[in-house]
């Protein structure tokens, strides 16, 4: 059995590799059928929050909402800051697409659109001193349709929308809805087609987790392991890595530092947060740690490690449906005394970062999970721990994480 193997040893993940594994991408098998089905149920929660919050339209900037309303992709991380495409669901009419100038032809065969238009841009890169005139004429565009199938209701939601642009809209009568709840909102309720699609991406990203393990060993730097989540990702139909965070040794603590061309030592712990955007649009944000050179954790290393597991363990045990956000709180795994009255050496030593690192980051991420109720409890007993250190500053660190 490989070291890859041995870290990644539940069946589930080696359900989709191909027989020749890690030389291949991963091939979906979602069916079609599957597929459709999640965009229809995606569309519809779309017109539910529409018709419950007394719209007559819902505007879409957001490529993110424009993927989950259509599985349109287009140029999903320019357009999300470059307003030059979108789509709007018109409450008792049709559901547009407004396309990037030459890329109407890419969304063929995708059933929720019932109009292709050609998007009217108004930002100052693509216009220059043409922008006002531009967003006049997208605005009387967006009007006309509101004004055909909006029954009279003037009322209409956007997820995000440019100043000069809305104000062209109120201008015309048209009252502003904040259009994220509604989207929000609709999304948070999968559908069982939509948790299919989610598991393949899960999938995705545990063998790219596995690419990464396969290549944890000394001299590895940062970027190098970041890259092979990138790789499995990209080839296997993926989109992208929201953020960058992988890092080794003393770059775990305190955490959200990017990854960077810093090598890897034998011994040290490897952490990071995968934040993958995948296969049909999902993301698949996992965090997992272990130890460069596939050497045996220390005594405290292992653990720091456990508890974490005993974190994650309680707290799923506890998810029933009906629980509340206040019950989930109350009944929700503590900080045992051990761990959140940890000693800390500072500034630490290369050798405490690998020994204490996963401890003190464990800590503080522990604390984030609760909510502010829990926070103010744990963060009293850490603050009597930290303040016989007069080297740190228990206030500054408070900022760092609260």
């Amino acid at each position: 059995m490989t070291q890859t193997q041995n870290a990644f040893k539940d069946d589930r993940k080696l359900t989709y590799l191909n027989s020749e594994g890690s030389d291949k991408p991963l091939i979906s098998p979602v069916s079609q059928i599957t597929l459709d089905k999640a965009r229809a149920y995606r569309l519809g929660r779309f017109r539910e929050q529409i018709e419950l919050h007394d719209v007559a339209g819902l505007l879409l900037y957001d490529p993110i909402n424009i993927r989950y309303a259509f599985d349109s992709s287009n140029m999903q991380v320019w357009t999300s800051h470059n307003p030059v495409r979108y789509a709007m669901i018109l409450a008792n009419g049709p559901a547009i697409l407004w396309e990037f100038k030459g890329c109407e032809h890419l969304n063929g065969g995708l059933p929720g659109i019932d109009e292709i238009r050609t998007a009217v841009s108004w930002m100052f890169m693509t216009k220059g001193d043409k922008a006002v005139e531009g967003v006049e004429t997208w605005a009387d565009e967006i009007a006309d349709l509101m004004l055909q199938h909006g029954g009279g209701n003037k009322r209409i939601a956007v997820d995000k929308l440019g100043g000069p642009g809305l104000h062209a809209l109120e201008t015309r009568g048209f009252t502003y809805v904040e259009g994220t709840e509604l989207t929000e909102r609709a999304r948070s309720i999968k559908s069982p087609e939509e948790i299919e699609l989610m598991r393949w991406t899960i999938q995705v990203c545990e063998a790219g987790m596995a690419r990464i393990y396969e290549h944890s060993v000394p001299g590895a730097t940062e970027r190098e392991l970041w890259a092979h989540l990138h790789f499995e990702n990209a080839r296997s139909g993926g989109d992208w890595l929201e953020t960058k965070l992988l890092t080794c040794g003393p770059n775990t603590n305190p955490w959200y530092m990017e990854c960077s061309n810093r090598a890897c030592r034998e011994g040290e712990m490897i952490s990071f947060d995968t934040d993958m955007t995948g296969p049909y649009g999902y993301c698949a944000d996992l965090s997992r740690s272990w130890i460069c050179g596939y050497r045996p954790m220390t005594n405290n290393q292992r653990r720091v490690y456990g508890t974490a597991l005993d974190q994650i363990n309680h707290n799923l045990d506890i998810l029933k449906p009906s629980l509340s956000f206040a019950e989930f709180n109350e009944k929700s795994w503590r900080i045992p005394i051990s761990t959140s009255t940890i000693a800390i050496q500072w500034p630490p030593t290369a050798s405490a970062w690998r020994m204490n690192g996963l401890s003190f980051r464990f800590t503080l991420i522990s604390m984030r999970v609760q909510c502010r109720a829990g926070l103010n409890k744990a963060w009293s007993s850490v603050s009597k721990a930290l303040s016989r250190n007069k080297a740190l500053k228990a206030s500054s660190l408070k900022r760092r994480f609260w």
